[in-house]
């Protein structure tokens, strides 16, 4: 338990020599009651009833931390883990009202936030661009919109996507002490190629220019490697966030549709493609055979 005092205070660094006399000069200050200590077989558990000396201690914002560990060397408990829960585990509490203000539940919220901006932003829209490009450019089927729902989903993706990386990175800044730098250096490598992709808008070559197709290939490349990053940095969040199934499962699902259209387009472009070829290739020996039959004719009379 952390107490909030009344007045500054300077605090130091407890080493293993002083840990009992900083513990006994603790205790000295608080009236401390029914002090209990029950020893079973797996588990000891110390409780006692604590009075704090309204002139000393700030009753009214009593700063509450608590944690749960499982490991323990002998009957010294060993480190607690660091994940997101750990960090979140504690709030401030009003002794004179009963009400309390965790700390981390507005974290908590700005996460999800987070996650389902990125995936909505990052995940949905900018999948979907890429099979409208794709597909409905020319094979299987050319759309007259084609560029026009491109751009549009390009745009959504990237400023959900945006806000919701400007949202990581305050969440970064108010956890100074806990960063996952995985995540912040994918994070980074997606918005600034993606907003490199995005100045194509403005950028990219003339249809009649002759670096227009090595441009292209960048293009296409570059997508489909922010896609691929993207999927993994997804998941990435999904894992420090240790929430229940639910995340996992509706991204799973989420990229399961996605391998299902591409598969039935692509399917589809490659028989059409095939059907095409076949059908130009009848047609052009057909017109071979049109235009030798006169040639045969006059030979054989």
């Amino acid at each position: 338990m952390a107490l909030g005092l009344s007045t500054p205070t300077i605090s130091k660094r407890i080493t293993n020599e002083d840990a009992d006399f900083s513990l006994q000069r603790l205790m000295s200050k608080l009236q401390i009651r029914k002090l209990i200590t029950l020893d079973t077989k797996d588990y000891i558990t110390i409780s006692a009833t604590l009075f704090l000396p309204p002139h000393q201690y700030n009753i009214s914002a009593l700063n509450h931390v608590w944690q749960v560990g499982y490991y323990a060397d002998g009957m010294e408990p060993m480190k607690h883990p660091t994940d997101l829960q750990n960090f979140d585990s504690a709030e401030t509490i009003n002794l004179r009202t009963r009400e309390s203000v965790n700390a981390g539940e507005h974290r908590n919220h700005l996460r999800k936030v987070h996650g389902i901006l990125n995936i909505v932003g990052w995940g949905t829209f900018l999948p979907i661009g890429v099979i409208i490009a794709r597909y409905f450019k020319v094979h299987p089927k050319r759309l007259t919109w084609w560029f026009e729902l491109h751009v549009c989903c390009q745009i959504v993706g990237y400023i959900l996507g945006t806000i919701g990386w400007i949202i990581g990175l305050c969440l970064g800044n108010a956890s100074k002490y806990y960063i996952f730098h995985t995540h912040r250096i994918y994070s980074i490598f997606i918005f600034t190629f993606t907003t490199l992709q995005m100045l194509a808008l403005r950028l990219r070559p003339d249809k009649n220019d002759e670096y227009r197709k090595f441009w292209d290939m960048y293009h296409h490349f570059l997508g489909y490697a922010l896609l691929a990053v993207i999927s993994v940095n997804i998941f990435n969040g999904i894992d420090i966030l240790k929430s229940d199934q639910t995340w996992r499962s509706a991204y799973i699902g989420l990229l399961g549709i996605f391998a299902i259209i591409t598969l039935a387009f692509e399917a589809y472009s490659w028989f059409k493609f095939l059907a095409d070829k076949q059908n130009k290739k009848a047609t052009r020996d057909s017109q071979q055979l049109t235009n030798q039959q006169p040639y045969q004719s006059t030979n054989h009379s």
